[in-house]
């Protein structure tokens, strides 16, 4: 297990280079970043000095070494904008996305986990049919239009939660909604389909003849053989909650490395980028060797 989970990290070292390597050069190459950091009045002179002094006149192979050089001790340079470090800034927002996503996950498995396993229970009925409808809403509604309806009816006219801020749990009501909706319907979705294959297999068959109760058999045979894709799924969508928060933190004006990462992008704040995609790239890479190790205790057959 030692040795699988140590192979693993090296993989995941050699993915966070390759990603680095890309936002590195796909940022520089959009543009002279001293054209967007100085006014357009600026005589041409001063433009050349401020891009000697930022090394921008440097080639871009230079560039990204000195820039991979930095990196790897965690220092990824000041932030244009708030003329800060740029890591400390993007750790400093880290907490509330992680708590938004928390929140976002919590309300898609309470609502996905008995939804699917009663549509699978009952296919074909009225229950399956109004959970299916449900799940296709959650995948085709856009998140940005979903937000401003939430907003419109429960900020606006109702009156029940804010639109924004982190003043109190009320807060994180909407935007987790927003966020969650997404997954839930898709963790629905594969359970269901994944649990009604499981459930046709022999061995839950010769689970029912040996006489073993019905919840007996669903929850220590079928659900957890029929949880492996719903994991796999969990784990990539974790990671989506946390990189694709950005309309979600931007529209309820959230706190988050979202809102930051959008700022960021809107100003080219090039070291707020860097950081920000260095740090959802670790948790994914993290969460994806999660995933693997788990997959162990779902399905024993499973061998590293």
């Amino acid at each position: 297990m030692l040795i699988y989970i140590c192979q693993r990290l090296l993989q995941g070292a050699v993915v966070l280079l390759g990603v680095s390597m890309v936002v590195f050069f796909l940022v520089n190459l959009t543009g002279d970043p001293a054209a967007m950091l100085l006014p357009l009045n600026t005589p041409e002179e001063d433009v050349k000095v401020f891009r000697h002094q930022m090394g921008f006149d440097r080639p871009l192979v230079i560039q990204y070494g000195l820039f991979i050089s930095r990196a790897v001790k965690g220092d990824f340079g000041y932030s244009y904008r708030h003329r800060t470090p740029a890591m400390p800034l993007v750790l400093a927002r880290l907490p509330a996305t992680l708590k938004l996503t928390a929140i976002a996950f919590l309300f898609a498995l309470v609502f996905a986990v008995p939804a699917g396993i009663l549509a699978a229970l009952r296919p074909n009925t009225l229950l399956d049919s109004i959970t299916r409808t449900f799940t296709m809403l959650g995948q085709a509604i856009p998140g940005f239009w979903l937000a401003i309806m939430l907003i419109l009816i429960f900020a606006v006219r109702l009156r029940w939660l804010p639109v924004s801020g982190t003043d109190s749990w009320k807060s994180l009501v909407l935007p987790g909604i927003t966020v969650g909706s997404f997954i839930m319907a898709t963790i629905t979705r594969l359970l269901r389909s994944s649990l009604l294959e499981v459930l046709g297999e022999n061995y839950i068959r010769t689970a029912h003849a040996k006489g073993l109760r019905r919840p007996t058999v669903l929850l220590r045979h079928a659900i957890k053989n029929a949880a492996i894709p719903v994991v796999t799924v969990i784990g990539l969508q974790i990671t989506f909650l946390i990189g694709g928060s950005i309309i979600a933190e931007a529209i309820f004006a959230y706190p988050g490395i979202g809102r930051l990462a959008y700022q960021a992008i809107a100003t080219r704040d090039i070291p707020v980028i860097q950081a920000y995609v260095a740090v959802v790239a670790t948790i994914t890479v993290l969460i994806n060797i999660i995933v693997d190790v788990a997959y162990t205790w779902l399905d024993p057959r499973v061998r590293l």
